[in-house]
């Protein structure tokens, strides 16, 4: 089942920091669910000025419960990065999942 993951960083003045320390561990995982097909994508969110304030991540797990297992490993979370997350079951035409 796939579900997009918008989550949203903090807003106060540690929150780039917090980002940037963690973004190591956060790739690390995100490749991954990548090599095993649970990550097909992701991007990160920015502000008017560019800055990273956020991310997107289409997932593919095969419940709600096992994407919150994980969610609750995920570096930014785990770190204090993400404080706002939306989770949103969806539907992947093939056509986006072939190459």
């Amino acid at each position: 089942m796939h579900f997009l993951v918008i989550a949203y960083d903090g807003a106060d003045e540690q929150a780039p920091a917090r980002r940037l320390a963690a973004r190591e561990r956060h790739l690390a995982s995100i490749e991954r669910l990548k090599q095993e097909g649970r990550a097909l994508y992701g991007a990160a969110l920015v502000d008017e000025k560019g800055s990273m304030i956020g991310s997107i991540v289409l997932y593919d797990f095969d419940s709600l419960e096992e994407l919150d297992g994980y969610l609750k490993t995920e570096p930014y979370v785990v770190e204090g990065v993400w404080k706002r997350i939306e989770v949103k079951p969806c539907r992947v035409p093939p056509i986006f999942l072939n190459g």
